[in-house]
């Protein structure tokens, strides 16, 4: 089976010199388009046997663009969720998103229409791609509890909040807040089913593969400058090191993919911890990865290379979609929970 290792990748042709976010955004939309055009459908679902597949797949376009990346994996998760709840899949040339960010302060309702439909109002925050898709899965409260829903993004109602995205990482990711009003929208699954179902784990150990990819673009910076000239001793040992930290985070998804395919629909109940233990993992390796490759290489590539500049400033803003230590708290907790799976 493949390796997701392997030489540095030369700069992803096309990505804009300037660190504009209009032009991030205009070039991450255009190639988000084309993937979906013509490389989507090769992407396999998770639990089909082929998570391997998936996580090498968003493993690249991390390495190669984590913008595109972070757009893609919203698609590719979107067609596993719809395909897991029972719900029609994608039509061809559709742009598809994730919206389930809940942080404090902002709420998306949801209620029932007259026309067997639903209407979304509020805010809901994070919404990647905002710009660039057709449609979206968006959570959204109800009078039951938390429902997923399915929407059209070319409607009234539905704005993109200009200004809310101000990091300059991940700026093509186009990842604003955006404002519902009376926005039509099908549910998905009943009370909970987005969260309940196995595939909430898997998609995110998909995300963990893209940062992966992320690390490793960063870490091409500091391979190739090896390649130009010998090392010193300095420069090998930050070398070593990265390659060992990479070497790792791929074992833990190699494995996690292998035990997904074995148990897709989590009968044993180890998905939410594999979750985030590979999350873990891999987010400390990216955090490695930046520091050892920054001490290595000094202010040069990040003043002088706009496209490892603009890696870095991307792999920084990413890697926080890991909550730190709040999810390194909640592993602990479910770690020695009554009902959990203490030291397994």
């Amino acid at each position: 089976m493949g390796t997701i290792a392997g030489p540095p990748q030369q700069s992803a042709p096309g990505i804009p010199e300037a660190p504009d976010g209009a032009a991030l955004r205009a070039v991450a939309a255009e190639r988000f388009a084309s993937w979906v055009r013509d490389s989507a459908t090769e992407v396999p679902l998770p639990g089909s046997g082929r998570t391997w597949e998936r996580f090498q797949a968003l493993h690249g376009l991390g390495r190669e663009d984590l913008a595109l990346a972070r757009l893609a994996e919203g698609h590719a998760d979107a067609v596993a969720i719809l395909a897991e709840l029972g719900a029609t899949a994608p039509a061809p040339g559709e742009r598809w998103g994730v919206w389930a960010a809940q942080p404090p302060g902002a709420r998306l309702t949801a209620r029932p229409r007259s026309d067997g439909l639903w209407s979304l109002d509020g805010v809901k925050p994070f919404c990647s791609g905002a710009h660039s898709c057709t449609h979206a899965l968006v959570t959204a409260d109800t009078d039951e509890g938390r429902r997923l829903f399915a929407l059209a993004t070319a409607v009234p109602g539905y704005a993109p909040v200009p200004g809310t995205w101000q990091a300059i990482g991940m700026a093509g990711s186009d990842t604003p807040d955006v404002r519902f009003t009376d926005v039509p929208a099908v549910p998905v699954g009943e009370v909970d089913a987005y969260v309940r179902r196995p595939g909430f784990a898997h998609g995110g150990i998909g995300v963990a593969a893209c940062w992966l990819g992320g690390a490793r673009g960063v870490a091409d910076a500091l391979f190739a400058s090896a390649g130009r000239r010998a090392p010193d001793q300095l420069a090998a040992a930050h070398l070593g090191a990265v390659d060992v930290a990479l070497h790792g985070a791929e074992c833990v998804l190699r494995v996690a993919a292998a035990e997904i395919d074995a148990d897709p629909a989590d009968r044993g109940g180890d998905a939410a911890l594999r979750a985030m233990r590979a999350r873990a993992a891999v987010e400390r390796v990216g955090a490695l990865v930046l520091d050892h490759v920054g001490r290595a290489l000094g202010a040069g590539p990040l003043c002088h290379d706009a496209r490892h500049a603009r890696r870095v400033a991307d792999l920084t803003v990413y890697l926080r979609q890991h909550h730190a230590d709040r999810d390194l708290a909640a592993l602990g907790t479910a770690l020695v929970a009554p009902e959990g799976s203490a030291g397994r």
